[in-house]
């Protein structure tokens, strides 16, 4: 049977829809934000092989994200998964993975939890996807807890890392100096956890 990694992607919230038509007004954008990306995500499947199953839901408006609706579309998929799996969580996906798991009693085993860039609740964007007083839950379910975060990353600070750290001290962390938000073509250090999965 194929190992299942199930990657969350990120994404943006807003407090108010009048706040969401501010940035859509107001971020500053180039032309490459125009054009198809490939990143480590999209290209995970093909470093993996074919031992593995990688599954990218495509969340519901990414663009100003609502918790309860990623909650039921992710659920959707509970149905699907084998009995052990691997969950991935980039920028928004990870926070929402990290206060899904606080809250909630996941179906299967998770053999590995990575959370890539994951806000805390110091990012003023993340609205409803406060994370909980309580991370005890989450660190219950997933032995195996991987935290990445870059000291160059200029939308999720690293001082959200210390604030997983006093919930989570047990949980690995991974600090690079220079990958910004993470959102490179290619992730070895993470590819080469999932394969010693």
């Amino acid at each position: 049977m194929k190992k299942q990694i199930i990657v969350i992607h990120g994404g943006d919230s807003f407090k108010n829809h009048q706040e969401f038509l501010d940035f859509l007004k107001n971020f500053e954008v180039s032309l490459d934000d125009f054009r198809p990306r490939r990143d480590w995500k999209t290209n995970l499947q093909d470093e993996l092989g074919d031992k593995f199953d990688v599954l990218l839901p495509r969340m519901p408006n990414k663009s100003n994200a609502k918790y309860i609706e990623w909650k039921i579309w992710f659920e959707r998929m509970l149905p699907f998964l084998n009995k052990e799996v691997i969950l991935v969580g980039h920028s928004l996906g990870g926070m929402f993975l990290a206060k899904y798991l606080s809250e909630n009693d996941f179906p299967k085993k998770i053999k590995q939890l990575h959370l890539v860039a994951a806000p805390h609740n110091n990012t003023g964007y993340i609205a409803d996807f406060l994370i909980p007083k309580s991370l005890n839950r989450l660190g219950k379910q997933a032995a195996n807890i991987y935290f990445y975060y870059s000291r160059d990353d200029g939308i999720v600070s690293i001082a959200e890392m210390e604030e997983y750290k006093k919930q989570l001290p047990t949980a690995k962390y991974i600090i690079f100096k220079n990958r910004g938000h993470l959102r490179q073509e290619k992730f070895p250090e993470l590819v080469k956890l999932l394969k010693n999965s």
